[in-house]
């Protein structure tokens, strides 16, 4: 009986004990993009919500809601503040929102391809100009991910700025995107990410810009017969932490999430890299017209008529990224 009542005590002891033990806390998180599912951007972003999980021992959960599921660019940025979502992937052109002068990296003809990019997000100022998007925002950039260049497709061909001049065009509301197009005078239109194939469809628009990978991926080669290689900006998208988030990890876990979206963000710069120079051919055989133009004379024309502080960027610091080898 004594016996019986000893087993009956532990037992109960065991019970408390593990009642009374800390259980382990579990976070969840949203991580919103506009990109498709097989895209770089979100097959990485899922790669790297696994290994969240796995590096804090299953203490943060993340679903990662692509083509723009919890609303376009403007949305999700907008969501950091109000706590709709945690973690994004969007352009600097949207954090010049908050803090202008990042902008400046979008201005046409800054970058010379991807080596300069990547080389500039190890520079000071890329430190510069993340520190001043958080003190401004509240948002943290945690990696950078290439994009690849921005070429334009069309079913009006064109050569040269000038006779793009009225150019029925798809161009995000954003002022360093507008800023080549409008410097050669086409029309431009906001028309949502999603919603661009079928614009090109239908005639709502002639055109549109984006890097080869996407117009891949948007399938917009089976609406337009040429693609120009203006080349105007060496794109790239920003992995951002809301800063109600960012407030609340531990020095640890800023480290851990830093470090994983930073392996992310370089796994998807190479695969974009890698594609890009593939598909020139790829688009020729599938008889596309890809058309090389003189990027220097369209490059001319934006320096003379769109000027840096126009959109509140310093000339010093595209000064500065231009100097980097």
């Amino acid at each position: 009986m004594m016996k019986s009542l000893t087993i009956k005590t532990a037992f109960a002891l065991v019970l408390c004990a593990a009642a009374a033990a800390p259980t382990l806390a579990q976070t969840k998180l949203k991580w919103a993009h506009v990109y498709e599912t097989s895209e770089p951007y979100h097959t990485t972003s899922v790669w790297a919500a696994e290994e969240i999980k796995k590096r804090s021992n299953g203490r943060y959960l993340i679903d990662v809601y692509p083509a723009s599921q919890l609303g376009k660019e403007n949305d999700i940025n907008q969501g950091l503040g109000l706590g709709t979502v945690d973690i994004i992937i969007s352009g600097s052109s949207f954090a010049a929102k908050n803090f202008s002068r990042i902008g400046v990296t979008y201005y046409p003809y800054t970058f010379r391809g991807v080596e300069h990019l990547l080389a500039y997000t190890k520079s000071d100022i890329y430190k510069e100009l993340n520190a001043g998007y958080a003190k401004s925002s509240g948002h943290t950039i945690v990696a950078t991910t290439y994009y690849g260049v921005r070429h334009t497709t069309t079913n009006r061909l064109f050569k040269t700025c000038e006779e793009m001049k009225g150019l029925k065009i798809r161009v995000p509301d954003v002022p360093a995107y507008l800023a080549m197009p409008r410097a050669c005078g086409a029309n431009t239109s906001p028309i949502a990410f999603a919603e661009v194939y079928l614009a090109l469809q239908n005639g709502t628009v002639e055109a549109q810009e984006n890097p080869l990978p996407t117009i891949e991926a948007k399938k917009f080669y089976e609406v337009q017969k040429n693609i120009v290689l203006t080349g105007h900006i060496v794109d790239h998208l920003n992995t951002i932490v809301a800063g109600g988030l960012w407030k609340k990890l531990s020095d640890a876990d800023k480290a851990m999430f830093s470090e994983v979206m930073q392996e992310a963000a370089a796994k998807s710069s190479l695969q974009i890299a890698e594609r890009e120079k593939e598909l020139v051919g790829i688009f020729k055989a599938k008889g596309i017209n890809v058309v090389e133009v003189d990027t220097k004379a369209f490059q001319a024309t934006v320096v003379q008529k769109v000027p840096f502080e126009q959109y509140g960027y310093q000339k010093a610091d595209w000064d500065r990224i231009q100097a980097i080898k």
